[in-house]
Parts: C-alpha cells; sequence; structure tokens
C-alpha cells in the first residue's frame, strides 16, 4: 500500500500525537509499506529515519512551540504530492493536516481514516475562554469525523468523550503501541551525569508538554506536601510548554528549588528512555490525556506510572498490580498515593513492564487490515 499519515506538528517538535505519527510511519515502512509523514516543515526538522516525507511550508504559532502548515499555499508541496498514488490516507489531527487529506481523499475517491486522539474542546475552551467558542470548535470536527471512512479512537473511555461530543457514527477503538527498547549505556551515563541523583532518594519523573492542563500543578503541591512529611525525593521533569517558566516559578514559590531538576526538551530517543529508567516512579495524574504513550514508555523501561483514577489515562491499569491510582487529582491524594507506591515500586514496575506494551509491530498489522478493507469497500479507480 501507499499510504499518507497526516499531522499538524513533525520532528523533533513532537507532542504525543506527533509521536503516535511517527511511529505508524516507521513501523508501516518496516513492514514494506510506502508510508509517507505528512507535516509541516520547522527550521530545525529532523533526519529522516526509517520512511519518506512530505513536508510543506509552515509558520510559527503564537506562544506555541510548534509551526502549524500551509500546504495549500506551498506550490512545491502541491506539486510533490500530486504525484504519489496514496490509497488511503490518515488524518491524525482534525485540523489544516486534516483539511489536505480530506482534499486527497475527495480528489482522489481514495479512503479518508481520522483518529480522535486529544480533548478538543478543553483546548478550545483554554484559548478561547468561551464555551460557546469551544462547541462550535467541537462541532466543526465532529462535521469532519462524520465525512471520514473511519473514526478510530486510542481506548474506549476516549470513545466515550467523543460520544459526548456529538458523534453518532461508528467508532473503531485502535490502542497505541510501545516497542521494547535497549537501555544504552552511554545514555544513561549522560543522563546520570546530568541529574547527579542520590542513592536512596526516590526519583519522581513528569514527562510531556508543560502545560497547566496536565496537573501539574497538583504535582507540585504533592511534592510540597512530601516535603513537609520529611519525605525525601527528586522530581525531574522533561519536556517543555507554555506554562514551562510558571511551573519553574511555582516550584520556587513553594520552596521546591533544591529538590526538582526542569530538564526542558529532551530530544534524543535514548536520553529519554535512560530517564525513564533511572525514575522510580512516573507521576501522571493527568484529567486531560487519553491514552498517553508516556505511561506505555516508562512501563517498557519497567518503572510504574502514578495515574487518577476514572481519567482516560487510567483504562487498562490496576492499582497495585502494574501501576498506582490515586483517587482524584488533588495534591493531597498524589502525595498520599507517592507515599504508598514508594515500598512497592520494583514489583509493580515489574508487572508494568510485563502487562502494558504492546509492540507497534502488533497493532499494525490490524491497522493493515482495516486500511485494506477500508481500500477494498472502494470501487475501482
Amino acid at each position: 500500500m501507499i499510504i499518507g499519515e497526516f499531522c499538524d506538528t513533525y520532528p523533533p517538535q513532537l507532542d504525543g500525537v506527533g509521536r503516535v505519527t511517527l511511529a505508524y510511519c516507521q513501523t508501516l515502512t518496516a513492514m514494506g509499506h510506502e508510508t509517507y509523514y505528512v507535516g509541516p516543515e520547522s527550521p530545525d526538522a529532523a533526519e529522516v529515519v526509517g520512511y519518506k516525507t512530505l513536508l510543506s511550508a509552515s509558520v510559527k504559532m503564537p506562544r506555541e512551540l510548534y509551526h502549524i502548515g500551509i500546504p495549500w499555499l506551498d506550490r512545491k508541496f502541491q506539486r510533490q504530492i500530486a504525484q504519489i498514488p496514496f490509497d488511503i490516507v490518515h488524518a491524525h489531527s482534525p485540523f489544516l493536516a486534516a483539511d489536505e487529506a480530506q482534499r486527497i481523499a475527495r480528489r482522489r475517491d481514495i479512503p479518508l481514516v481520522t483518529t480522535f486522539h486529544s480533548k478538543y474542546y478543553d483546548d478550545a475552551l483554554a484559548k478561547t475562554h468561551s464555551r460557546q467558542l469551544a462547541k462550535l470548535v467541537v462541532r466543526g470536527i465532529i462535521n469532519f469525523y462524520e465525512k471520514c471512512d473511519g473514526v478510530w479512537t486510542v481506548n474506549h473511555a476516549t470513545a466515550e468523550v467523543l460520544r459526548a461530543y456529538g458523534y453518532e457514527g461508528e467508532i473503531l477503538v485502535m490502542e497505541n503501541g510501545t516497542d521494547y527498547e535497549d537501555l544504552q549505556p552511554e545514555a544513561a551515563a549522560r543522563m546520570e551525569q546530568r541529574l547527579c541523583l542520590t542513592p536512596g532518594v526516590p526519583t519522581l519523573l513528569f514527562v510531556g508538554q508543560h502545560n497547566y492542563k496536565k496537573n501539574l500543578h497538583g504535582v507540585l503541591g504533592a511534592c510540597a506536601l512530601l516535603r513537609g512529611q520529611g519525605q525525601p525525593f527528586r522530581l525531574v521533569t522533561a519536556g517543555d510548554g507554555p506554562d514551562y517558566a510558571a511551573i519553574v516559578e511555582e516550584a520556587k514559590a513553594l520552596g521546591l528549588e533544591d529538590s526538582c531538576t526542569f530538564l526542558g526538551f529532551v530530544s534524543e530517543r535514548a536520553d529519554l528512555m535512560a530517564l525513564y529508567h533511572l525514575a522510580d516512579l512516573l507521576v501522571f495524574p493527568s484529567l486531560y490525556d487519553n491514552a498517553p504513550m508516556v505511561l506505555r514508555e516508562a512501563a517498557a523501561m519497567g518503572t510504574p506510572g502514578l495515574v487518577v483514577r476514572g481519567s482516560c489515562s487510567a483504562e487498562g491499569l490496576t492499582d497495585g498490580d502494574n501501576a498506582f491510582v490515586s483517587p482524584d487529582e488533588s495534591a493531597e491524594a498524589i502525595a498520599a498515593t507517592i507515599v504508598r507506591a514508594l515500598p512497592d515500586l520494583e514489583r509493580v514496575g515489574a508487572r508494568a513492564r510485563a502487562t502494558i506494551p504492546m509492540g507497534w509491530q502488533a497493532i499494525m498489522r490490524r491497522v493493515v487490515r482495516e486500511y485494506e478493507r477500508l481500500i477494498a469497500g472502494r470501487p475501482a479507480r
């Protein structure tokens, strides 16, 4: 097959959606399919490894880390994409990348698939501060979904969110994968030198966009409570985002400056996996995320995660078995769950490694079958 995977971000400026798109492209290419990552060009675009690319001109988004593609204004891009006989296109975000994927699908009469990855109502509300405008944004997204041949979500809880948005069509749950990766000693040595961890002091880790919607306020509040209880710890965060500076300042205001290490964005995959390996507990009490890659990646390195009961992130996780589940997202509940977790990290981490990761090859075999089913349902072109 010739497959187009469309996304509004491109390495190294990747969010979770972009990392899923990248895994699709690399794994499908390794399986023998001609797969293109279609996304926005950026000044520091990463070297292509294991897949083909079609990158359009882009502009920097105000107050964001990302560049957004403007493919309709890029004549070179349009000439290039016109030469590729796609069999199917897949939009991983419902914005400008989706517009281009839909244009290609309509013009060539090929199937269009989309995956619902994020809580777009929450994003729109945070940016517009208007429930009415946020509902209009969601309505536009649902209108796009209703025109797709396949609508996928990453777990059942996310499917319920999509239903609450008003989508009434068929939904296929297509989970995200994670491959086991060997720890690279050089990367581990770099991280150990950078972190200067103290033996016997638990290392708490947060990986992801530094945005308060991820409940980093709760993480810092929990750390302040631990500090007051005399519980030693080191909090390490990896990532960047619109609230990065405010989060660093909040840590200082709480008196946590000497207990926190803010690494910023970690671009090297080997360094990130080493960071998971060195950590004792991934603290991820987000209500916003759906099926975060970070929980699966940490589990693949034997590090258990902390999530909030009832969140989409908690689907498939069992408290005290392969994860630690906080009763709610408050700082008090997170701190209590961390204390409860500390004596049992090794056992639960081993269970997380054994039960949570599912290899991308297995996921992509199912993806390919679904792609082929949709293609077969179209009349011969």
